[in-house]
């Protein structure tokens, strides 16, 4: 007998969200399935962060609905994890590499973390899960971007997450750095099987690994596979307005958007970069 596939974590059924009087998107159906990598892409103000706010309970929808494992989404949920923007810290912070990834563990409760043995072999391996055991004791304002996006990849570990989330995390990185986070976010989710929704401007360098892209665009979606929706005509159909998709020599840039920086980190540059 043919074995059924598992349930999704996170289910959209007929999503819509209005913010500010505006509709960003609507009738969003959206099954997310355990161990899946899903990249969101879309122009600046489609409603891609919006969408990591309904999941975490911070934006209801204005209709249709959002279940996580099973049931509504609610706001302080355990079982996702969370990996923000790159942003240095300021000089002087007075945080260490493990006390980053010790506010995963115990961050959400009241007072003073007890120093206990349980807690520290608990970090000691949420450290070495993200290859940061180095610069554990290290002040997190003297580590490179790249190094504070692992302890934050780590503290997004300590829950067990069953979904990943991540804001951009490539944002603000140099290329060497976005394919270490890319691949540490991929080893980890095939290793523990919980499944990603990933905001990206830029598809390059998680490319290889995603499962399928959700394309968000004047209040309308593509989902698929990269190959399936980085097209001319999809793109086309979806903006409403001629759009080409270009590849040569490795790469694909995409031109006549209505924001073409969304494509690509770099407000300047209007092309992805696919290996």
């Amino acid at each position: 007998m043919p074995t059924s596939a598992p349930a999704p974590i996170l289910s959209l059924r007929d999503a819509e969200l209005t913010l500010g009087g505006r509709v960003l998107w609507s009738g969003l159906d959206l099954d997310v399935a355990p161990g899946e990598f899903v990249a969101v892409l879309g122009a600046n103000g489609s409603g891609k962060t919006s969408l990591l706010k309904v999941v975490l309970g911070q934006h209801p929808l204005s209709a249709g609905t959002a279940t996580f494992l099973g049931e509504p989404v609610h706001h302080g949920g355990r079982r996702i994890g969370y990996v923000p923007q790159q942003r240095l810290a300021d000089e002087g912070t007075p945080l260490r590499g493990r006390d980053l990834v010790g506010l995963g563990v115990d961050g959400h409760r009241w007072g003073v973390a007890l120093p206990t043995r349980a807690r520290r072999e608990k970090i000691d391996a949420l450290l070495a899960a993200v290859g940061a055991e180095h610069y554990g004791n290290a002040p997190i304002a003297s580590l490179s971007g790249g190094e504070q996006q692992r302890l934050r990849i780590g503290q997004a570990l300590a829950g067990d997450p069953a979904l990943l989330l991540c804001d951009e995390p490539l944002l603000s990185l140099d290329l060497r750095a976005q394919g270490v986070v890319s691949r540490l976010i991929d080893d980890n989710r095939r290793a523990r099987g919980f499944g990603v929704l990933f905001v990206t401007h830029d598809i390059n360098p998680v490319l290889e690994v995603v499962d399928r892209v959700l394309y968000l665009a004047g209040r309308r979606f593509r989902i698929g596979t990269p190959d399936e929706v980085l097209r001319s005509e999809v793109l086309s159909d979806l903006y409403q307005s001629p759009v080409d998709v270009i590849r040569a020599r490795g790469r694909v840039v995409i031109v006549g958007t209505p924001d073409q920086s969304h494509v690509h980190g770099h407000d300047h540059d209007h092309g992805a970069d696919l290996p």
